[in-house]
């Protein structure tokens, strides 16, 4: 069993599955700029990292044209793309054992913590959340490792009792990045590939086994 008392948790691809509210929110926002995706498989990389960042990436939108890009993206998600999202199966069993077992679980994510907020109260996560900590409106506190350090100069933790959970390489650099443990999950949307490579220290096929991790039995 994991003995780490504070859990910090990503939302995308690990609480919840959010692809087709994501992926239908960047297709609408892409309309806007005369580009036309039909099939939202290709959208699948904007789930997980800051959203700027994505359109600049994938789209080699300037900063100008990526900022103007999340603002249309926040015209539907904030509605309807916010609400296109399932819980993984297994997520409740997971909370409620490691509430059970008296550890302090924080939502650390890229979304705006605003939406963020919204999404974990709509599905009724918040009853197993101390805390949801993301991003600002404006783009700034994006960066996964700022928003670690955030909750660690919040809550006063010994980094030796904190490990981070999430699908992207994003959540497991943020993790590295402040000096605490990591567990990367393989079934939200980095694949096995991406999650090896950037050395978590552990690593999770299924929602089962990361109860089996934590698990007293």
């Amino acid at each position: 069993m994991l003995n780490y008392q504070t859990i910090l948790f990503d939302l995308d691809g690990t609480l919840t599955d959010p692809k087709l509210g994501i992926t239908k929110s960047v297709q609408y926002a892409l309309r806007k700029f005369d580009i036309h995706v039909e099939n939202l498989d290709e959208l699948v990389p904007f789930i997980g990292p800051p959203l700027a960042n994505s359109f600049q990436e994938v789209y080699h939108f300037d900063e100008e044209q990526a900022k103007q890009a999340v603002d249309d993206y926040r015209e539907y998600f904030k509605d309807k793309g916010i609400y296109e999202n399932d819980v993984y199966p297994g997520i409740r069993d997971l909370l409620t054992m490691l509430r059970e077992q008296g550890r302090r679980l924080i939502v650390a994510t890229s979304k705006p913590t605003v939406f963020a907020k919204r999404v974990v109260a709509h599905f009724e996560l918040d009853m197993y959340f101390d805390d949801v900590c993301g991003s600002n409106l404006d783009g700034t506190m994006s960066d996964k490792a700022e928003i670690i350090q955030s909750i660690l100069d919040r809550y006063q933790v010994e980094k030796d009792r904190v490990i981070m959970i999430g699908d992207r390489k994003h959540d497991i650099i943020g993790a590295h990045k402040n000096d605490i443990a990591s567990i990367g999950i393989e079934y939200g949307y980095g694949s096995s590939e991406e999650i090896a490579k950037i050395k978590p220290t552990f690593i999770t096929k299924t929602v089962h086994e990361l109860i089996q991790l934590f698990s007293h039995e």
